[in-house]
């Protein structure tokens, strides 16, 4: 089982509404997302965070639940729910965070999870859950924990609003770099990241830190992954976008589940992954996303969706 550990919150969408405008809430967060994703495509797999007992997290609770995630190890709080106030500019969401106290971003404060099952070979961190503390700092200790017993999987999906400081955001993201086998990243994350540097550049150089694979995304321009033997690159595919609102984390769901499904979400797998299988691997998750951008907020695919795209 693939075990996502992270936020789970309601994104407010725009969208019309008649001849008024107004905000769709859609249950978000991008780890939230990624199991959520995982589970359409018939993954294994399970939730690792902490939701609200409010309406807005009993929905979050019954949307895991309806797409199959495992929910045994998230927990519940009294507190509200995160809410993410979704803005598009230039055809790009932008995100407005509302989180003080709330549930998802106390994860830990009822200690530490316990030791994970055997069936759990897999864990996948991420996006907003590991800059806000005090959560942050729990999600860290765990990955920290199963740092060499099982893959470890990164998405950072920066969000500069939340990150503060980029030089000391930086100096934490490269040690939870150097922790993972498999990093996903956007180039829009890079530019911001290292301004002074090319998407391939830094690429390499995540890859001297420790990981096996690393995959930047370029939007409509496709992707490309980088192992310590090759370098793979798949197209974009074409599509009429409604918004691109949790792409990323289809993309990311769609790469995990099909590197699952082909026995390669392994240590020794990853290591030796060949040339033509990485392809394989990204021109599914760039379908995922693709079809994700079709739709208005963050909606992955099912895997008969993806069969019929």
């Amino acid at each position: 089982m693939i075990l996502v550990c992270g936020e789970a919150l309601i994104d407010l969408v725009p969208g019309p509404t008649g001849a008024e405008f107004a905000y769709l809430a859609r249950p978000g967060g991008s780890s939230f997302n990624v199991a959520v994703g995982l589970g359409r495509l018939g993954a294994p797999v399970g939730f690792l965070g902490r939701v609200s007992t409010d309406r807005f997290g009993r929905m979050l609770r019954g949307r895991l639940e309806t797409d199959g995630v495992d929910c045994r190890l998230v927990t519940s709080g009294d507190e509200p729910t995160t809410l993410a106030v979704v803005h598009i500019e230039a055809g790009e969401p932008a995100y407005a965070f509302y989180g003080e106290g709330t549930a998802d971003r106390l994860f830990g404060l009822d200690g530490p999870p316990p030791a994970f099952p055997d069936e759990v070979t897999a864990l996948h961190f991420g996006s907003i859950s590991l800059v806000r503390e005090p959560g942050a700092s729990a999600f860290e200790a765990v990955m920290r924990r199963e740092y060499g017993r099982r893959i470890l999987t990164l998405d950072p999906n920066v969000r500069p609003s939340l990150t503060g400081d980029r030089a000391g955001y930086l100096a934490r993201l490269e040690g939870w770099v150097s922790l993972a086998d498999v990093v996903k990243v956007s180039r829009a994350d890079l530019a911001w990241l290292y301004p002074e540097s090319t998407p391939d550049a830094v690429a390499a150089a995540w890859l001297a830190l420790g990981p096996n694979l690393v995959v930047v995304t370029r939007g409509r321009d496709g992707c490309f992954g980088v192992t310590h033997r090759d370098r793979v690159e798949t197209p974009g595919i074409p599509v009429v976008v409604s918004d691109t609102v949790g792409a990323g984390d289809a993309f990311t769901s769609g790469l995990l589940a099909w590197l699952h499904a082909a026995g390669q979400l392994e240590r020794g797998s990853i290591r030796e992954i060949q040339a033509d299988t990485l392809a394989k691997a990204l021109e599914f998750a760039n379908r995922a996303a693709a079809v994700t951008c079709t739709r208005t907020g963050a909606q992955p695919p099912t895997q008969s969706e993806l069969a019929s795209f």
